[in-house]
């Protein structure tokens, strides 16, 4: 049951209208001390870095390293946060004169994380130091290695730790074998905030660092890393609470007057005006490039852009990165396209979870296809195709479905797997698809409602609610995103007497309401604010049995509204506009 508070109250207390104080409210917000901090948090409210378990033990060998002229190599991710959280470890020990390098897995010839093979190759040319971000918490064989070869392991990551079940049903973690783990999931960490990625982990190393070393040139170049840690943020798709909105907001305060060559140059090649940056860029059109490195090339391309120092070279690596992305982009249009020709062929509709095998496919991108097929189907979703060693794939969840609890039933029909309720990845024999399909579809325990798209409001709110007064206060709850979504309003029973398109792309569009005009703005009702979807009639997803129907739920209360008449039915009628507005 949430707290009841008094939003008059709040509303007067932070000089906002009563619906803000309702939003925030609504984030899960329970004391005004943490309302005043959600729209006015500054720097110095930032969690210290020495909360975190063994931030110390590690800043002191980081510390003993440098002043041995120890060969440090840091090994990072291949996605927009192990390339973030990879290039503050490398900035920041530069700057204090570190011998470092850094070393970033293949997608495809390495997979995920610190492995043996990358320590006995660190060791052959003269690594004296291992120290991980983004990855490493369960790097338990490649810690092993760096033991035998005499390597010193230093491990940064924010993922799960792995843990032995016990026959009591407890869980005891397991740590890999290292001279210090950072990572706020550990039991005994006693940091306040766990949800944080591993960017921001480093953040938090270097922060330590230059408390620790009073290094001026690291200090100078502090506004730097954190627009990096607010990118990693934003990409790795943490919520935007706590001290995450603080990194986020500042960060891209500093980012739209970024004196990184790399990044400026990324921005200037997909024609962003950096005065204008928002969430939405960080997430949509920065993260994809430099994922795009990891998925159809090599990861460290990225990094040596953001590295780079020469602004006209960083101009031409942009360049060509954007290029890989734009490719990327028709190669997942052209798989999803496929997937949904399957679907259809054989029927998918008529089960719960979709096993899909495109064996064309490039496998880096298969979790993006699953992604977009699960968004349009509201079916749990693998992607499938066949891989350098037998079949990889990727799966995308709805919230009904716990996707690694269901794989961990069949685990036998699998050669490796991993993942989360929502997200897994996994590699298995092409023998075992139908068996997999079968046993997953047996055991979904997943009803007709579950495939019920469900969309979240703040509020019911009239439509002349909306003011410009309004919209200025709603810019206040930027950044918004993952644990803060844009404000989202609903009305009911209104009455369409037509619909018209217009703008360069049809995408601002006005609607007549009665006898009234009401239109969705786009450029100037909300200026700052991220795209969202005005839904006309709700959202229509079809279930196994092909009806249409839509429903709304206000946090704390639930509305079902009536099934969506055929004409307003489709995704055709979904249209993008910046603000939160949403008209049910």
């Amino acid at each position: 049951m949430q707290k009841s508070v008094d939003l008059k109250e709040w509303a007067s207390a932070l000089n906002v209208d009563p619906l803000v104080a309702k939003i925030i409210r609504n984030r899960g917000i329970t004391e005004l001390s943490e309302a005043r901090s959600f729209l006015c948090g500054t720097m110095e409210e930032l969690h210290s870095p020495g909360l975190l378990k063994d931030m110390d033990e590690l800043t002191r060998a980081l510390e003993e390293a440098i002043a041995a002229g120890r060969k440090i190599r840091v090994i990072g991710d291949y996605d927009v946060d192990g390339v973030t959280s990879t290039y503050i470890l490398v900035r920041g020990l530069e700057l204090l004169g570190a011998q470092v390098d850094a070393a970033i897995p293949h997608r495809v010839r390495d997979g995920y994380g610190l492995n043996p093979d990358m320590v006995t190759q660190a060791a052959a040319e003269g690594t004296q130091v291992i120290l991980t971000c983004d990855n490493g918490i369960s790097a338990m064989d490649a810690a092993e290695r760096a033991a035998e070869l005499g390597l010193e392991l230093l491990v940064t990551d924010h993922h799960e730790v792995p843990y032995r079940q016990e026959e009591d049903g407890s869980r005891t973690q397991l740590l890999p074998k290292a001279r210090a783990v950072v990572d706020p999931h550990r039991a005994d960490c006693p940091y306040p905030f766990k949800e944080i990625c591993g960017a921001m982990v480093a953040y938090k190393v270097m922060t330590q660092m230059r408390e620790r070393t009073g290094s001026e040139a690291l200090g100078g170049a502090m506004d730097e890393l954190l627009q990096f840690a607010a990118l990693g943020t934003v990409c790795d798709v943490m919520p935007l609470l706590n001290e995450n909105r603080i990194v986020v907001r500042e960060g891209i305060e500093r980012m739209k007057h970024t004196g990184n060559p790399g990044l400026k140059a990324l921005m200037e090649a997909n024609a962003l005006d950096p005065s204008k940056l928002s969430c939405y860029h960080l997430g949509f059109v920065l993260g994809p490039c430099v994922n795009a490195t990891g998925r159809l090339g090599t990861a460290m391309d990225a990094l040596d852009l953001f590295r780079e120092r020469n602004y006209r070279q960083a101009i031409l690596m942009a360049s060509q990165i954007k290029g890989l992305n734009d490719s990327r982009k028709d190669m997942t249009q052209k798989g999803v396209d496929e997937a949904l020709v399957y679907a259809k062929e054989h029927h998918l509709e008529e089960q719960a979870v979709w096993v899909i095998f495109l064996p064309e496919v490039h496998e880096s991108i298969a979790g993006i296809i699953a992604g977009k097929v699960r968004e349009s189907s509201s079916h749990p979703v693998f992607i499938l195709t066949r891989g350098a060693e037998g079949i990889k794939g990727s799966g995308r969840s709805i919230e009904a479905y716990p996707m690694y609890d269901r794989m961990s039933e069949v685990k036998e029909l699998f050669t490796k797997y991993g993942g989360h309720a929502q997200a897994a990845g996994l590699s298995m024999r092409e023998e075992d698809i139908e068996t997999l399909r079968r046993e997953l579809n047996a055991r979904a325990g997943l009803t007709e409602d579950d495939f019920r798209s469900m969309v979240y409001i703040d509020a019911a709110m009239p439509f002349g609610y909306a003011t410009m007064e309004l919209a200025r206060e709603l810019e206040r709850l930027e950044p918004t995103g993952t644990g803060n979504p844009q404000p989202l309003f609903a009305q009911k029973n209104v009455t369409f007497l037509g619909l018209k398109r217009f703008g360069s792309r049809g995408a601002v569009r006005k609607i007549s309401r009665g006898g009234s005009g009401w239109r969705p703005r786009g450029a100037d009702l909300f200026p700052r604010s991220g795209p969202v979807r005005v839904l006309c009639g709700g959202e229509v997803r079809r279930g196994k049995h092909g009806g249409a129907g839509a429903g709304a739920r206000e946090r704390g209360a639930e509305h079902h509204l009536s099934p969506v008449p055929e004409h307003l039915s489709g995704r055709d009628q979904s249209a993008v506009c910046h603000g939160g507005l949403l008209l049910i």
